[in-house]
């Protein structure tokens, strides 16, 4: 009998496959929904476009995320379908850790220029609204 911890060889040999997960599921459809339902109700991009002009912040917010944005379909659509590096992270690992403080700062940022519109409710609602364009997006990949 082997080690407490050890598999045996044959115990390897049955292995099974595990299927993926299908693209729409519960928890990405919630989220796709719940992003939808805030949208309308809250007049998210009616309250968008009278705030683009009056607010630094959200002026600030707006370049950090295409800065965010930019990078990764650099990523995506440049090095990984064009190049075909399917590890970009490895070959230029400053990309994702400045993707990830741009886009922070960009959440930040919006927080900051729409908190005086939805007070407390801003930042539940811009999370509601990226985990459904996230949710989206995968669907999509």
């Amino acid at each position: 009998m082997p080690p407490f911890g050890y598999k045996t060889e044959t115990s390897g040999a049955v292995e099974k496959k595990e299927k993926p997960l299908p693209r729409l599921n519960i928890h990405s459809g919630f989220w796709i929904l719940a992003s939808i339902v805030v949208t309308y109700y809250v007049d998210f991009f009616k309250t968008l476009k009278e705030n683009f002009h009056t607010s630094s912040w959200f002026l600030c917010g707006s370049a950090l995320l295409l800065v965010s944005l930019s990078i990764a379909f650099y990523c995506i659509v440049y090095l990984e379908w064009y190049c075909g590096i399917g590890e970009y992270d490895v070959k230029y690992p400053a990309l994702i850790p400045i993707t990830t403080a741009s886009f922070i700062a960009a959440g930040i940022c919006f927080n900051i220029a729409l908190w005086h519109v939805w007070s407390f409710f801003t930042p539940l609602l811009l999370f509601t609204q990226f985990m459904g364009v996230v949710m989206f997006i995968t669907l999509l990949g």
